[in-house]
Order: structure tokens, then C-alpha cells, then sequence
């Protein structure tokens, strides 16, 4: 899945996560600020390590999935390697969050391969989400460079953030009025695609 095709006035921001935890806490206080909800794909090693973050995404009215235990180019494990790694983070997010997530993403592309999606439902993912636009955050360009990017967002769209990332936070507020101004709500993955 990339996209949703209702109709409807409504995007989905999905988040990558890992990061500093004090980075997580300033991208769901503006979200809960401007009333609007997310999908953080959590990474299993990010879960580890700051389970709070998970917690607090939770407790906000978000959206967790699974992005694959380390965050590696899954597409060069055998396929016993490939199915831990996303196993290992559904295990993760079930004790950190009391839910393995709905939705699975792979890491290191923007769409799943045949051998990823098998993988993922070997796992108990039936739903694997992609995205159509991409704030490309992630290579640290700037604030006004992701707010740029996410313009190109329309209704339906799934847009790809990181957490982690300092310009992420700073590009939020305006990412969230130009949304507003187009008449886009940021809603969860779940949300966007019933």
C-alpha cells in the first residue's frame, strides 16, 4: 500500500522510529498541539533502548509498526535472517507497547520486495505500507527543504519522516499549517486507509 485512495481530506505522516528521546518528545508536543496523530514505524534496537518513546507515542493517540529490529537492507538476508529481524521487533513492540503494530515497513526502500512481504506475513503482518511522498529528512537538507518536500503531499498521501532528526522538528510547524491551509488532517495509517 502507498497511497489511499477515499477521497477524503487526509495524509498520513509516518514517522521512522529512532532518535533521541527528547527529539520524540518535541515532535508529539507540536502534534498534540495542532491535534494531529501519526504512524511511527519503530525500529526494535530504538525500542530497546528507549521504550518510553514508544510508550509516550502510544499513550498520544498514535500509531506504532514494525521497521525491522537494526534497520539493515533486508533484501540481502536469507530469508530465516529477514523473518527474525522483523519477528525480534514485533516481539519488542508488544512488550513495550502491548501491540506487535498493524502495519510492517521495510527498511532501506521504499517498497517492499515479494521476499520482504512474504517475510512480513510469515510474521503476522497482512499489511505493508509505503509511501508516496518523501520529506527525504532523513539526508538532513534543512527545515524549509522537508517543509518543501511534504507540498507535495495531496489528499490521501502517505508521507515518509524520520524521528531522530533536528530539522524534522523544526520543519514540523510549518509542515502542519501548510497541511491546515490545504485543508489536510494528518491522521494514523490506520485512520487514512479505513
Amino acid at each position: 500500500m502507498v497511497r489511499a485512495t477515499s477521497g477524503r481530506p487526509e495524509v498520513a505522516l509516518t514517522f521512522h522510529g529512532a532518535g533521541p528521546l527528547d527529539i520524540t518528545r518535541q515532535v508529539l508536543a507540536l502534534l498534540a498541539k495542532n491535534n494531529a496523530k501519526i504512524t511511527v514505524f519503530a525500529v526494535g534496537t530504538w525500542l530497546q533502548a528507549t521504550p518510553d518513546g514508544a510508550r509516550m507515542v502510544r499513550d498520544g493517540g498514535h500509531e506504532l509498526g514494525n521497521h525491522t529490529w537494526s534497520h539493515p537492507d533486508l533484501e540481502a538476508y536469507q530469508p530465516g535472517p529477514m523473518l527474525t529481524e522483523i519477528e525480534r521487533c514485533r516481539d519488542e513492540l508488544s512488550t513495550v507497547a502491548g501491540t506487535p503494530g498493524t502495519f510492517f515497513r521495510q527498511s532501506q526502500g521504499q517498497h517492499a520486495t515479494a521476499r520482504e512481504l512474504v517475510a512480513a506475513g510469515q510474521a503476522g503482518y497482512t499489511r505493508t505500507l509505503s509511501y508516496d511522498v518523501d520529506s527525504l529528512d532523513w539526508t538532513d537538507p534543512g527545515a524549509a527543504a522537508i517543509r518543501r518536500a511534504v507540498t507535495a503531499a495531496t489528499a490521501g498521501s502517505v508521507v515518509s519522516m524520520h524521528l531522530g532528526h533536528p530539522g524534522t522538528v523544526q520543519a514540523l510547524p510549518g509542515i502542519l499549517t501548510d497541511l491546515a491551509a490545504r485543508g489536510l488532517t494528518p491522521v494514523t495509517a490506520t485512520e487514512l486507509l479505513r
